[in-house]
């Protein structure tokens, strides 16, 4: 069996020490998604316990087609933490990441918990418990050297990935835009480098949420009020540099502005 504590202390040492490793060892390499989110679970109390702050809600990766061709998978989730946060307009130190993945995501708010049950979530009910819709720019980082090779389990142990989180100002009357036909617009030092919409997400934002709904179900975890779940691009992806400045247009959605120092 997986050593699930020694897979997760490696990518805590890697994250502290910003250091990368070639891939998790056999021992300590998690074989499925189950003992993936057991490793994820104890490297984010790892990573409380050495940055302080809390966990705010959940990040969800591979919800675009273009992801998925890449790392030959399905959607997976990680979590947000209030240490790896900042309102727009941030200005984040570009050394602090191995690499500065731009993904601009839609993200939502919720308003309630959705109670622990036996049967799914329909999209209605998901839909009912969301508070609003915000901006947002997700830094996708990894500790491995070769991310795109080493499985979807190793990234899902990694928290999938996730590196710091950007939001904007949050927009209650959502259910008035359609997230599906919205066009996002990434900018870097004043030039779009990319174009796309909320549909490159599972077709729509809310589907990828209603997606997380029912894994967390499954998990014997529920979204709670207050928790923050970004869906994941809507654009291809851009690799930041240092100095560069980002602006994600979401329309009426609003815009969300990063400079890497």
């Amino acid at each position: 069996m997986t050593n699930i504590q020694a897979g997760a202390g490696l990518l805590a040492e890697a994250r502290f020490n910003l250091r990368r490793i070639a891939e998790l060892p056999v021992g300590a390499r998690p074989a499925s998604p189950e003992e993936a989110y057991a490793c994820q679970d104890v490297l984010a109390d790892r990573l409380i316990e050495r940055y302080g702050g809390r966990v705010i809600g959940y990040k969800i990766a591979c919800t675009n087609k273009i992801a998925q061709e890449l790392l030959r998978t399905g959607p997976f989730h990680g979590k947000l933490f209030s240490s790896f946060f900042s309102e727009s307009p941030a200005r984040i130190k570009a050394d602090g990441f191995f690499m500065r993945v731009i993904e601009a995501e839609f993200a939502f708010h919720m308003a309630r918990d959705l109670a622990p049950r036996s049967g799914p979530f329909s999209r209605d009910e998901v839909a009912d418990a969301v508070k609003g819709v915000l901006p947002g720019i997700e830094i996708v980082d990894s500790r491995f050297d070769d991310w795109i090779k080493v499985g979807s389990e190793s990234l899902i142990a990694d928290n999938a990935c996730h590196g710091a989180w950007v939001k904007g100002a949050m927009v209650t009357n959502w259910r008035d835009s359609d997230l599906a036909a919205q066009t996002v617009q990434v900018a870097v030092n004043g030039k779009v480098v990319e174009t796309g919409s909320g549909a490159a997400v599972m077709g729509h934002p809310l589907n990828a949420l209603h997606w997380l709904a029912n894994s967390l179900r499954e998990r014997g975890e529920v979204l709670k009020a207050g928790h923050y779940v970004t869906t994941g691009v809507t654009t291809d992806i851009y690799m930041a540099q240092p100095g560069d400045q980002i602006r994600a247009d979401f329309g009426q959605i609003g815009t969300v502005e990063l400079t890497f120092e």
